[in-house]
Parts: C-alpha cells; structure tokens; sequence
C-alpha cells in the first residue's frame, strides 16, 4: 500500500454523476460491508440519486474530488444523515475502487467531519463498520473517530459472522486542521 499526499475537496452530489456512483456501489468490496447485498440496476439508482441530490436539511452529501488534477476527478462520496432532534449524524463513505488505501478515505472523512462540525453545528458523528474491516477502521481514526463499542455477531463479512466496531467523533476530539475556521477566521 503506498500512502500519497492527497488534495481534496468536497463539491455538491450531483444527479449528473449517477452513472460513477452506481458503478463504485456494484463494487464487490462494497458489496461486503454495507452496500445492497444484491446488485442495483442504473434506473433504480437514477431515481434514488434524484432524491438524494434534491438535498434536504436532514443530510449532508458530497462527491470527494481530487483536486490535484484539471477538472478535478470524483473520486467518492460521503454523507452525514442528520438527526436534529440530537444534533447528531450517522457517517457514510464511499470510495472509487481505485482511490482506496492512498489516504484518501481519511481526508475525505476528515473534511466532512470538519463541515459537520463547523457549518451544521454537529455535536456528535458516528459510524459502524464491520470489525474485520482493519483498513477503514484504521482511516476513520486516523480522521479523528473514536472506537466506542460493537455489536456482537451483527453482520455478515466473506460469508461468516461478524461483529460491528461502533465509533463516533466530537468536536472537542477534531484533529483538524480546520479549513472552515481558515476560511472565516484567516488570521486566527
């Protein structure tokens, strides 16, 4: 694995890239942790993308661009589910097969964490993951995430039984740096 210095940015979920999402999710490594566990046709994702990318005050969804080359690449997704009730949202990522394990899901998570923290006032973001899931367990702490629990015996992983490692991250615990506060606060 060759981890590289990445430049990335997050730009809105576009109904117009439905195509490059559908494809990352019938990915197989997808398909083991938790995406649809049978394959999704393109209408039936046209049709949930118009949903999606209409937006609402009740998520956060970005495409992850790489913005080191011209015009930048989508590279992956990510969304925060948003309950208002709590100040709180449940984490989701999703990256092209081949952006995977150069450090681009840990920069990806850490600029949504950022947002959710510093723009929708976030008090708390948490995921689950499927434990034998080491290298993105491995990216969400390295984005500031925190084990907090499992769910014993609660998924499926390659066919066998397996638990869910819980996790979540505060704003207090952000490692930063913050791009939002440079963009408001420059001199600070």
């Amino acid at each position: 694995m060759q981890i590289v210095e990445v430049a990335l940015g997050l730009g809105p979920f576009s109904a117009s890239l439905v195509e490059l999402y559908w494809e990352w999710e019938q990915d197989p490594s997808v398909l083991v942790g938790y995406g649809r566990q049978t394959p999704d046709s393109l209408e039936n994702r046209r049709e949930g993308v118009q949903h999606q990318a209409r937006g609402t005050d009740d998520q956060l969804r970005f495409t992850v661009y790489d913005i080191t080359t011209t015009p930048p690449t989508p590279v992956g997704t990510t969304a925060v589910l948003i309950d208002h009730h709590v100040r709180t949202g449940e984490f989701i990522i999703q990256l092209n097969p081949s952006s995977r394990g150069k450090g681009i899901g840990t920069e990806a998570t850490r600029l949504t964490l950022d947002y959710a923290f510093h723009i929708s006032n976030l008090r708390c973001v948490y995921l689950s993951v499927m434990t034998p899931n080491t290298g993105a367990i491995r990216a969400y702490e390295k984005a500031g995430f925190r084990k907090i629990g499992e769910r014993r015996q609660s998924g499926y992983w390659l066919g066998q039984s397996a638990d869910e490692t819980l996790m979540d991250a505060i704003p207090a615990e952000f490692p930063g740096p913050s791009l939002v506060r440079q963009l408001v606060n420059p001199d600070s």
